[in-house]
């Protein structure tokens, strides 16, 4: 997702999943495909490589496991204490996170 009207699409009617790391924010969407979009301040994670690793990593996660997902607009968006976790770990919220979404969008 690239656009301010995607973002302010899934901001209004969202479901969404967090944890103390990360947050995903969510919606259904009229595409035949999930779409990815990221909303990492700099008040949060104030290093550029630390914001591009999180990036990298969900960016990653979400190409392998993007067969899984239903038509949904994800947004996801960090806090300041998910620099102090480790890669292994922020793959493992992320995929916590997927299935809550799933699960609720199945309801």
């Amino acid at each position: 997702m690239l656009t301010p009207f995607d973002f302010n699409y899934v901001f209004q009617e969202s479901v969404r999943a967090g944890s103390p790391f990360l947050t995903l924010v969510t919606r259904k969407n009229t595409l035949d495909h999930p779409r990815l979009g990221f909303a990492i301040a700099k008040k949060q994670v104030k290093r550029a490589h630390e914001r591009n690793r999180i990036k990298r990593l969900a960016k990653e996660y979400f190409r392998h496991h993007q067969h899984q997902f239903p038509n949904i607009d994800f947004i996801l968006m960090a806090k300041q204490s998910v620099i102090d976790l480790d890669n292994q770990q922020i793959v493992e919220i992320l995929n916590q996170l997927c299935q809550r979404i799933i699960a609720k969008q199945k309801d």
